[in-house]
């Protein structure tokens, strides 16, 4: 079971989409939050797998609850936003979101959403994360998040599970691009992420995206 904190602070749309997952047999809503200081404190509380976090949101918006909430390991984070590309988004993958939808998915594309982040794959709807990706990387003006030496410190292997990351792949594409099985990439996927000290495979995309890796 993928157990979910649904965080929305306007009341029909936290009931529709609990209504949507709890609909699936894999996915159980273990608790709700209308603001973002309660959706970080139930996260304490419950310890779910994923926070589906609104980005705006009164007493603490989307954005500063994600960060808190990703800061303590408490869940992974999957953004809701109405728009596909605005600056509520970019701050959201900054403060390590696991990914974003926009608050008009279909409810088979939300479901499927959560079971992805709860296999521990981040990169949503890789058509719209990859053009994300690289306009967050090509509109950061800060330097890269990582030291480039650090790199060093990564395989052949993980830098090239970097690449794909870099390109928007989940791991079944990366599995198939680099001819080995999905479990081995998501092993080679954690430890770059802790080499590079990131918090979500998201992060380390848009790294690879700031590198021309």
């Amino acid at each position: 079971m993928i157990r979910v904190l649904v965080a929305e602070d306007q009341s029909a749309v936290r009931a529709g989409l609990v209504l949507i997952l709890r609909s699936a047999p894999d996915i159980e809503v273990v608790g709700e939050a209308a603001d973002g200081e309660r959706a970080v404190a139930l996260a304490r509380e419950l310890r779910p797998d994923l926070v589906l976090m609104d980005v705006q949101m009164p007493r603490l918006d989307g954005v500063s609850a994600t960060r808190q909430v990703v800061a303590e390991g408490l869940a992974d984070v999957l953004v809701l936003t109405t728009f596909d590309l605005d600056e509520y988004v970019f701050g959201a993958l900054r403060a390590g979101a696991a990914g974003f939808l926009l608050k008009n998915t279909e409810a088979k594309d939300l479901i499927a959403a959560v079971r992805t982040v709860g296999r521990g794959e981040g990169l949503i709807a890789p058509a719209v994360t990859r053009r994300l990706i690289a306009e967050f990387a090509a509109g950061s003006d800060r330097e890269p998040s990582v030291d480039l030496s650090v790199l060093d410190s990564l395989t052949r292997r993980e830098r090239e599970v970097l690449s794909c990351l870099g390109q928007g792949m989940p791991n079944a594409e990366i599995a198939v691009r680099l001819d080995m099985a999905e479990a081995t990439v998501k092993t080679h996927v954690s430890r770059l992420l802790g080499k590079l000290d990131l918090r979500s495979r998201v992060q380390a995309a848009v790294l690879a995206q700031e590198l021309g890796i």
